[in-house]
């Protein structure tokens, strides 16, 4: 970003520069385009806005409103956590400029403390760099995560399209900075960590008895239909920014909604207590290829069951059902069986799995011991009596025997009552078909 002078107009403003080299690809002019285009839709005062877009050589200039001041992370790291009354008036000032974009079809998607400028006690929204408007096409593809992860929705950090509850919860995110001093998730290097955080364990809150304990509560809501709608944030941002008590119930934390439980589970790093060197390589590759081996499942489920019903999937009239051929056939060779580092690596990727699963989907991981063991565990409600006290559990070292098929692990708790500790487990696995399962402790 430059400072620069408008000669035609005689004005300061601000320039960026989009084209980094001369001949910059097409998807980064693209963005540039996009990004005046639906910024200069909006006529708002709390929109940094966009003046006009320059070719020069191949290299793209906005030009943009020049807002002297500073952005909001900026302000914090400087001055410290905001009180509640200053950063409901910031927010509310952002959520009035967001409550404009979503009139306008244009979901944010980037919302965070650095892209809020801070001039004269008002705040400004900057880049739609990576914005979209409804009726964009590009909006509608999943798979793509876009935004800074510390601020992002569980939704979006699995991958799907954001919408304008996603600009909430990242509102929310940003709120939860402003008054805290720092962001909601601790990224670092671990990207993946972080993301699986997001996606799978219970969003952060404020003390009870903060002023805006309730609102964040309910911006940053796991299920996106249960998020307030953000001119209802931005009015109630409104009542405390002028002094008002708020009188938001803080919303009860809930589970990831059934509708994620079907997306890839980003896999957290080991800790740094798990091993050195290859044991360690082993959990890591354990983790992916349990996210690997539940995606396929995700994906040929979902394949299996858009098929049923449609006509291709019904077998003709007069047909066998049979996927043989007719006539005599060779058999086919039977597969060859597992090496021991083949069964090893299955087995540490079904415990990396199993406590990936059971803390945000205990029935299903229930499932995953034979039903000896789920009898000798009191059914389902025993079992809770252990799982309903843990809040997550991260597997920290993994060492997989397959020549009895046992496997011992150190599991690194927290209770949600905050309490933290370790436990080392031995487990009996037992095949099932081409699965395994939990057949008991020993």
């Amino acid at each position: 970003m430059h400072l620069a002078i408008d000669e035609v107009l005689g004005r300061q403003v601000a320039i960026k520069r989009i084209g980094l080299v001369p001949g910059s690809d097409d998807g980064e002019l693209e963005r540039a385009e996009r990004e005046a285009r639906l910024a200069a839709a909006l006529n708002h005062p709390h929109v940094v806005s966009v003046f006009d877009l320059v070719n020069e050589d191949d290299v793209r200039w906005l030009v943009m409103e020049y807002v002297d001041g500073v952005t909001l992370s900026e302000r914090v790291r400087a001055s410290g956590p905001l009180d509640a009354a200053d950063a409901a008036t910031l927010l509310s000032q952002t959520a009035d400029a967001l409550v404009e974009a979503h009139g306008h079809g244009i979901v944010h998607r980037d919302v965070k403390p650095s892209n809020i400028m801070i001039a004269h006690g008002a705040a400004k929204l900057n880049d739609f760099g990576i914005a979209r408007a409804d009726d964009d096409p590009s909006l509608t593809q999943t798979g793509l995560v876009t935004g800074s992860p510390a601020y992002l929705a569980p939704e979006v950090a699995s991958g799907s399209s954001a919408t304008s509850a996603s600009d909430v919860w990242s509102l929310g995110a940003t709120l939860y900075h402003a008054v805290t001093g720092s962001p909601p998730y601790d990224v670092g290097d671990n990207l993946i960590g972080a993301l699986y955080k997001i996606v799978h364990e219970d969003p952060p809150r404020l003390p009870d008895d903060h002023e805006l304990a309730g609102l964040l509560s309910v911006m940053m809501h796991r299920d996106p239909e249960h998020r307030w709608p953000m001119p209802r944030v931005r009015d109630e941002l409104l009542r405390v920014a002028r002094g008002r008590r708020s009188t938001v119930a803080v919303a009860p934390v809930v589970a990831a909604p059934p509708e994620q439980t079907g997306v890839l589970p980003l896999a957290p790093t080991p800790t740094a207590a798990g091993p050195a060197g290859p044991a360690r390589d082993r959990l890591r590759w354990a983790w992916v290829a349990a996210a690997a081996a539940l995606a396929v499942a995700t994906i040929v489920t979902a394949y299996v069951l858009a098929g049923r019903g449609t006509p291709e999937a019904q077998p003709a009239a007069g047909s066998s059902t049979s996927s043989e051929p007719s006539g005599t056939s060779e058999p086919e060779p039977s597969a060859s069986p597992a090496s021991a580092e083949d069964t090893e690596e299955q087995m540490d990727a079904f415990i990396a799995s199993y406590l990936a699963t059971v803390t945000t989907d205990p029935r299903a991981a229930f499932e995953q011991l034979t039903p000896e063991f789920q009898e000798a565990s009191d059914g389902f409600d025993g079992y809770m009596g252990w799982w309903g006290r843990v809040r997550s559990a991260e597997l920290a070292s993994v060492s997989s025997d397959p020549s009895d098929l046992t496997v011992g692990y150190t599991v690194d708790y927290v209770m949600k009552s905050g309490e933290r500790t370790s436990q080392q487990v031995r487990l009996q696995l037992k095949r099932s078909g081409d699965q395994l399962l939990i057949a008991g402790e020993g």
